[in-house]
């Protein structure tokens, strides 16, 4: 697959933090866990800095699904949920998306969301701002959006919280290795990528029961909602906290100083989920590390003040 290639001044130019309001879509496996719950109320709580225009249903497979078909189902009623606690309609703003992972690199899968993602994409021009497209699970909707128009990389850039450091021996993470054709479109695409990993950057995003309990049980259906899901997810609740990995992506795109990143050369993905170097490949920028404290400061007072 050919991809229109980004001059290297205007590739640069898309990867800088954004300067004042975004315009993005939020791809989401919204039921794999609970992380992403409070991504999505982060994204719709901030109409000053992000106008979100749709919201796409990931495909994920773990103990909360039968199935990547399954997982991605259950993700959209997630995402029903949690609109119908924020007074959001969904008609036309919420897309199904993949029933299936990449059968190989070169393969989309057709999808509600894939489709509205190239149709928001070729709406506009190349020069125009770009359209942000925050993924916050396994990227099939998008890679597959990538393969159905490759036009798209000139007029998109993506912020995947996904995949491990590149120092590490292995990229293997829930999101990347799911997936991992989807992971090798994106990182061998040229689009304009802003990539967040997990352990030792996105990790730090720890909270516990007693902060949750202080900031977001009673901050109206939406926070007393996502009190029960943080709390129902496991019985340990002394020597228990857990990791919302998924509001750094949103985080960045807020305050990119809560996420600090560098510009590296993009990885190759091998076969075996372990990144190749090629200094010579095109750029991509790649979160270093997470100040958590912005990132939950922000979302608390959001909640605090719809509430």
């Amino acid at each position: 697959m050919e991809f229109p290639k980004l001059s290297l001044p205007r590739l640069l130019e898309r990867l800088e933090p954004p300067k004042g309001k975004v315009q993005m879509v939020l791809d989401t496996d919204t039921y794999n866990e609970i992380d992403d719950q409070f991504a999505v109320v982060q994204c719709l709580l901030s109409p000053e800095d992000l106008e979100v225009e749709a919201i796409y249903a990931a495909p994920f497979a773990n103990s909360r699904s039968s199935g990547a078909g399954d997982g991605m189902q259950k993700s959209y009623e997630e995402i029903q949920r949690l609109l119908s606690r924020l007074k959001v309609g969904t008609e036309g703003f919420v897309f199904r998306g993949s029933d299936s992972f990449l059968p190989a690199a070169g393969q989309p899968v057709e999808s509600e969301a894939a489709r509205d993602l190239v149709d928001k994409a070729m709406s506009r021009r190349p020069d125009d701002e770009p359209l942000y497209v925050v993924a916050i699970g396994a990227i099939t909707n998008v890679a597959s959006a990538l393969l159905m128009e490759p036009r798209i990389v000139e007029r998109i850039v993506v912020v995947w919280l996904g995949g491990q450091p590149h120092y590490w021996p292995s990229a293997r993470e829930f999101n990347l290795a799911q997936d991992v054709p989807s992971s090798q479109v994106v990182f061998n695409s040229g689009v304009p990528l802003v990539q967040i990993p997990c352990e030792n950057v996105a990790s730090h995003l720890l909270t516990t029961v007693p902060e949750v309990e202080r900031w977001v049980q009673g901050r109206g259906p939406i926070g007393d909602y996502l009190c029960e899901i943080f709390k129902d997810f496991t019985d340990d609740h002394f020597a228990w906290g857990k990791v919302i990995w998924d509001i750094s992506a949103p985080g960045w795109l807020i305050n990119s100083k809560w996420v600090p990143t560098d510009v590296v050369p993009s990885p190759i993905l091998t076969d075996q989920v372990t990144y190749s170097v090629n200094r010579s490949r095109h750029p991509m920028r790649v979160a270093t590390q997470v100040h958590r404290n912005g990132i939950f400061r922000d979302l608390f007072t959001k909640l605090r003040e719809q509430s």
